[in-house]
């Protein structure tokens, strides 16, 4: 199928377990299930905007509407991909690549988050690694940074799998009080020293542009 207006919709990103892929209504609708059936447990807090912390209809919805929105804000200097990951067919959890003025920078910030029934299976680090393949092999990245909190174990352990280096710390506001944030930064060179995933692109030709690179 041609995506005309939204090339976007055609890129693929897969790895020998996972398809990543911007979601249409039927996936997002999955994906806002897997996200309203919890996705930390629910005496953590892994995000600094705490999006999951209502029940579990408004967890889904609150999904649902903020994938829409990185559609319908969508700047070729200020753009954010939230896809979709996919596992045996079934969506998994979601994988979000972002930039600003990346045709000038040259870095990407990564996001994401899993389905609890999904963890601990390896899925966290092959589908960061599909990400970091996009960024640097598809769309030239120089750099990509991401954070996570200091009492955050498993997402620190995957940047550190896939050569991220500590970048320094910072204090962001949660509830109305501080938590630390681990910054974390992986250069071009480092990344190449450190991938192992198999990773192959399709459609990323066709929506380019998009990108602004």
């Amino acid at each position: 199928m041609k995506h005309h207006h939204w090339p976007l919709y055609g890129l693929r990103v897969r790895t020998p377990r996972l398809e990543l892929r911007l979601p249409d209504l039927e996936l997002l609708d999955e994906l806002a299930s897997v996200a309203a059936d919890g996705v930390h447990a629910p005496d953590t807090m892994p995000f600094t905007v705490p999006w999951s912390d209502g029940p579990p209809a408004e967890r889904g919805r609150a999904v649902f509407r903020h994938v829409l929105s990185t559609i319908a804000n969508w700047a070729d200097d200020d753009w954010a991909l939230s896809l979709a990951v996919l596992h045996e067919g079934r969506v998994v959890g979601r994988q979000d690549v972002m930039a600003r003025h990346f045709a000038v920078t040259g870095v990407v910030e990564t996001g994401s988050w899993l389905g609890l029934a999904h963890q601990g299976r390896g899925i966290g680090t092959e589908m960061r690694a599909a990400a970091l393949h996009l960024a640097f092999a598809g769309l030239g990245a120089r750099t990509a940074v991401s954070a996570a909190m200091t009492d955050n174990p498993r997402s620190l352990g995957v940047s550190r799998r896939l050569g991220y280096l500590p970048d320094g710390l910072e204090t962001a506001a949660l509830r109305g009080a501080p938590v630390t944030l681990q910054r974390l930064r992986l250069e071009r060179a480092r990344w190449e020293e450190h991938r192992t995933a198999r990773v192959t692109l399709e459609g990323l030709d066709e929506c380019r542009a998009e990108f602004g690179g």
